[in-house]
């Protein structure tokens, strides 16, 4: 069974930081583009970045481009968001997604999906 569990989230002051993991099972993804998306209440779920399967190309989008960062680490078929300078706009459930061999660039290449992790951002 394949599962994408996020970790990491929760409650911040506006101007802090906050990292999130997102820790695959069942399935290696290190040859995958891994993304992450975020649903704010009463919002769409809004793509924030992606990590192509080496981690040399890295994708925002441009609310948070110079503010979070997308790594990954393949040996532990994990992924990680690093939130810096966290703004009240930034508060949602923040999801991880894998592609199954799409650049991931396209909302339905996304195969796999997280359960979410809160991230609540306090002015």
């Amino acid at each position: 069974q394949v599962q994408l569990v996020e970790s990491g989230g929760g409650l911040v002051q506006a101007g802090g930081s906050l990292g999130l993991s997102c820790a695959a099972s069942g399935r290696t993804f290190s040859g995958d583009t891994m993304g992450w998306f975020r649903r704010a209440p009463g919002k769409e779920r809004e793509f924030v970045g992606l990590i192509n399967w080496t981690g040399q190309i890295t994708y925002y989008t441009g609310s948070v481009k110079g503010r979070f960062t997308i790594s990954r680490d393949n040996a532990k078929n994990t992924v990680y968001l690093q939130m810096n300078l966290l703004k009240p706009e930034d508060t949602a459930v923040y999801y991880c997604a894998a592609t199954a061999g799409g650049m991931g660039y396209q909302l339905d290449e996304y195969r796999y999906w997280g359960q979410g992790t809160q991230v609540t951002v306090s002015s």
